[in-house]
């Protein structure tokens, strides 16, 4: 499958930089094709590179607690449900806690201690993996919910909101967090579909129903706050518990009797490799995604589904904001570029823009989480995750839209 889409995509866009320049007049499309392809290639190895940092800061904090037995805490209190949509992951082991420490990371809009925490994990499903090239269930599960995880607090967007002139910078707040829910529920029932995973029980149906109790009381909270203090108290307290969980492993750490430095330079090491392994696997990705926006395909696909709808008899307001949508599979740099982009063309606190930030904070840059994670362990066959993914993409993307139209309030 990402053999096929990997081609696919560079094919589409040749044909589409064919039609520029034999029926437009374009001559300079195949300059600028080259470019984007050398330019996205060098900018491929400059995001390892700047991921390599991360990596060993993270990697190397997670280490300390996993000797610290912190890991396997996390895991034990989740081993009920893991036992349900992760059988062949033995109770206890540390992939379950890395896990857990990804998504909540996740949750809070922390990106760069997510993606360290998520390789992480995605390394000790890989020691349990008996086909090396092929990813395993317990793999596929937890990409998907990686690629499609509730963001309860999107700090980033309510920071370009704010910078470009919103008079309500949290009114996406709550339109995010369905739309996030959405995605992230649907490719979870997705993946339960195709593994055929026993999910209709009393075990799991009582952590789902604790899941959206936290999630709800925690939008609950944040909404009952006036609008200036909900951002800058969401901010504060994502970044408190970052660096409180840092506190908290080197602490029990100490009084494990663990020499965390030493134990902190191991794992920081390991971020050193990984980083490096993903080089190959994000130029690759990048570099066919980069020819098939810069040909004008992404254009072409958001002028089709206008005239689509326009000829259906739908209200095609929320079109302005499909770049990003378009996009955020694909690129997230370059989704939060059409998101910025919208913000300047229509307003902040217009409709498109509104539509285009809860797009944003709906879902994950599938095809990038993808490259990464599997790449970090040299998967080259990755069974049902992506279209499991993108189905999660899809369904974030219409509840934003949904969401858009209920939410929107004209200042």
């Amino acid at each position: 499958m990402l053999n096929f889409i990997w081609a696919a995509f560079f094919i589409v866009g040749f044909i589409c930089a064919v039609f520029r320049c034999f029926f437009v007049g374009d001559f300079l499309v195949w300059q600028e094709l080259s470019t984007a392809l050398f330019d996205t290639a060098k900018t491929a190895f400059l995001i390892s590179i700047n991921l390599t940092g991360v990596l060993c800061l993270w990697l190397g904090m997670l280490k300390i607690a996993e000797k610290a037995g912190l890991t396997s805490l996390l895991a034990q209190a989740l081993a009920p449900l893991f036992r349900k949509i992760m059988p062949d992951v033995p109770q206890n082991h540390p992939a379950l806690g890395s896990i857990v420490m990804n998504m909540a990371a996740n949750m809070l809009g922390l990106d760069n201690a997510a993606t360290p925490m998520g390789l992480k994990a995605m390394e000790q499903l890989q020691e349990l993996n008996p086909k090396k090239d092929t990813a395993s269930s317990a793999q596929v599960l937890f990409m998907v919910l990686n690629a499609s995880a509730v963001t309860l607090i999107p700090i980033t967007i309510l920071m370009y909101r704010a910078e470009l002139g919103s008079a309500n910078p949290s009114a996406v707040f709550i339109p995010i967090l369905f739309a996030t829910s959405a995605s992230t529920l649907v490719g979870f029932l997705a993946v339960s579909w195709v593994q055929k995973l026993p999910i209709f029980n009393r075990v799991v149906l009582s952590y789902l129903l604790g899941f959206a109790v936290l999630v709800g009381g925690a939008a609950f909270y944040f909404l009952s706050l006036p609008s200036d203090e909900r951002f800058v108290l969401s901010s504060a307290t994502s970044n408190f518990l970052l660096m409180f969980f840092i506190l908290l492993f080197l602490v029990v750490g100490l009084i494990k009797k663990i020499n965390v430095y030493e134990t902190f330079i191991l794992g920081a090491k390991e971020g050193f490799d990984v980083a490096v392994k993903i080089i190959p696997y994000l130029v690759a990705m990048l570099c066919v995604l980069a020819v098939f926006r810069t040909s004008g395909a992404l254009g072409f696909l958001v002028e089709f589904v206008q005239y689509i709808f326009s000829f259906l008899g739908f209200n095609t307001d929320f079109v302005p904001a499909l770049p990003t949508a378009f996009m955020k599979p694909l690129s997230g740099s370059g989704a939060r570029a059409m998101m910025i982009e919208t913000m300047q063309a229509y307003g902040a606190d217009s409709f498109p823009a509104f539509v285009s930030c809860i797009i944003q904070g709906s879902t994950e840059t599938t095809f990038y989480v993808l490259a990464v994670y599997f790449g970090a362990v040299k998967i080259s066959k990755t069974g049902a995750a992506l279209p499991c993914a993108l189905l999660a993409d899809f369904a974030g993307i219409v509840t934003a839209i949904l969401c858009g139209y209920a939410f929107f309030v004209p200042l």
